[in-house]
């Protein structure tokens, strides 16, 4: 499975993005989706998922009700929404799919994930 993500830039803080990611070389609707991201310094964390089958999504705490993660299967697609980006969010965002369908204390874990995206770079600044 490829992964190739794009959409990050600069934004201004209150400001929104879409990044996109789109996967290749294996039927779409059979892996769940995730993003995670790393900040300068910092480990990679999980950011949201959406899981294949159900569509059940989850999202770390600090980007709940800012940030919605959907999929397009007919496109082979996953997207992140991101509103009202605060300079925190800046990080480099990375799309993620494992053929696993897991729970949530399971899904913030990136050695479950299969395959990975290069990173789209997103910077949240004045």
């Amino acid at each position: 499975v490829q992964l190739q993500a794009f959409g990050g830039g600069l934004v201004q803080p209150g400001g929104s993005l879409r990044l996109s990611c789109a996967a290749s070389g294996r039927t779409f609707s059979t892996l769940t989706m995730g993003w995670f991201r790393q900040a300068p310094g910092k480990e990679r964390e999980f950011v949201a998922i959406r899981r294949r089958g159900d569509g059940n999504t989850f999202y770390t705490g600090s980007v709940k009700g800012r940030f919605t993660i959907s999929r397009d299967n007919a496109k082979n697609t996953v997207y992140l929404q991101m509103n009202s980006l605060k300079p925190e969010d800046t990080a480099v965002y990375y799309c993620a799919a494992t053929s696993l369908n897991p729970a949530q204390s399971t899904a913030l874990t990136p050695s479950i994930y299969e395959y990975w995206g290069q990173g789209t770079l997103v910077t949240v600044s004045s």
